[in-house]
């Protein structure tokens, strides 16, 4: 049996040149309309409240200390720890994001464990679920830094638990949410299948998933060596159209297995890194770095604006969304965050050697976000959302 099985696999391989040419064009045709109708979209403004929307604001200066410091969390991975990894900067830490007609209520640890007493809170996705997942450990752990706790770091699941209240928080890593096994050694990224994955989000009280960069990761950083859809094998395609599917194949299995009446599911909007100056730079001054590196305040606007090119992936992510007989709750996060291009770690991370912080034009991280910051108020938002 096994050997029919891999001989009807590299069979399939073989004549994969074939398959991806056919279902490319087929993809990329069925999409081309379908996306220039998204284009022309207006983003989706998700609030509990129809006289509060949340994600449309602006940015304003507070000088507020943080939810907490970088230097009492137990968990902030050196990636986002730019403290600890010699940022000089703070100002970055001292601006609040102020909703339209409204204001966001404090973040209060001690309520949130109350509230979420004996239940489970669990992150899903890539490494900005885990930025998230993170920020709010620090945000609660800060408030209760005499409570017991235990913490499990594992692969693909990482758990914290707040044992005094039997509160646990735990993250799952799933860049792409659908699966990928390995066969014979070569990666193979099924994007209508979730199996296996999705055995540990059932009985889950609460659900954040998150999925978007790794769909665009090409060369050395891409996750899988060949993608199988239909029964088919390619070694590319049309990676928005490639992301829809997957997503797609998630809010099905969403749809089908989690009973939303007893579970709170949200999705993380893409969260927009900063790697080209020219979507914030006025012509005025002269751009100095081709990335983050160096910026140490916001974008200027209103929040009712993108600054930039509005990413393609989230037009996707709302779509389905909005398809789901049951929609989950998005956490639309990506035009305030887009605001925020210093509040990325750069070269302040502990990832990067002495000879990549010499060279920030190819080496700062303007994808993820310093902690403390950013994702502190998508965990207010997140907090607002659960709670008023």
């Amino acid at each position: 049996m096994v050997t029919l099985l891999q001989a009807s696999f590299f069979s399939l391989l073989s004549i994969f040149t074939l398959q991806c040419h056919l279902a490319s064009s087929a993809i990329l045709y069925s999409l081309k309309h379908h996306h220039s109708y998204l284009h022309h979209q207006r983003p989706m403004i998700h609030a509990n409240q129809t006289n509060c929307p949340l994600f449309v604001g602006t940015w304003i200066p507070d000088d507020t200390d943080p939810f907490y410091q970088s230097s009492s969390c137990p968990i902030i991975d050196p990636q986002f720890n730019c403290k600890m990894f010699g940022r000089p900067d703070s100002d970055y830490l001292k601006y609040r994001w102020r909703p339209l007609n409204c204001e966001l209520p404090r973040f209060n640890g001690v309520q949130f464990l109350m509230e979420m007493r004996g239940k489970t809170i669990m992150f899903v996705g890539d490494s900005l679920g885990r930025n998230q997942w993170e920020s709010l450990l620090c945000m609660i752990y800060a408030a209760v830094p005499q409570s017991q706790t235990q913490l499990v770091r594992g692969e693909p699941l990482s758990t914290f638990r707040f044992l005094d209240y039997g509160v646990t928080i735990s993250f799952y890593r799933a860049p792409y949410l659908v699966e990928v096994d390995v066969v014979q050694g070569k990666r193979i990224l099924r994007i209508e299948e979730v199996d296996g994955n999705g055995d540990a989000w059932r009985n889950v009280d609460v659900l954040s998933f998150n999925s978007g960069h790794w769909w665009t990761h090409q060369g050395s950083l891409q996750g899988w060596d060949y993608i199988e859809s239909g029964g088919k094998y390619y070694q590319d395609m049309d990676r928005l159209a490639a992301f829809e599917k997957g997503l797609k194949t998630w809010s099905n299995w969403v749809d089908t297995n989690i009973d939303q009446r007893r579970t709170k599911v949200f999705f993380l909007g893409i969260s927009p890194s900063h790697t080209n100056p020219n979507e914030w730079s006025s012509g005025v001054t002269t751009v100095t770095s081709k990335n983050c590196y160096g910026e140490t305040s916001p974008i200027i606007g209103t929040g009712t604006t993108y600054p930039g090119m509005y990413p393609e992936q989230m037009r996707v992510v709302d779509m389905v969304i909005r398809e789901m007989n049951n929609p989950v709750y998005l956490l639309d996060i990506t035009m305030l965050s887009a605001f925020r291009k210093d509040a990325h770690p750069s070269i302040y991370s502990g990832d990067l050697s002495p000879q990549q912080r010499a060279n920030p034009t190819y080496s700062a991280d303007c994808s993820h976000w310093c902690l403390p910051g950013l994702p502190d108020t998508w965990n207010q938002l997140f907090y607002t959302v659960l709670f008023y």
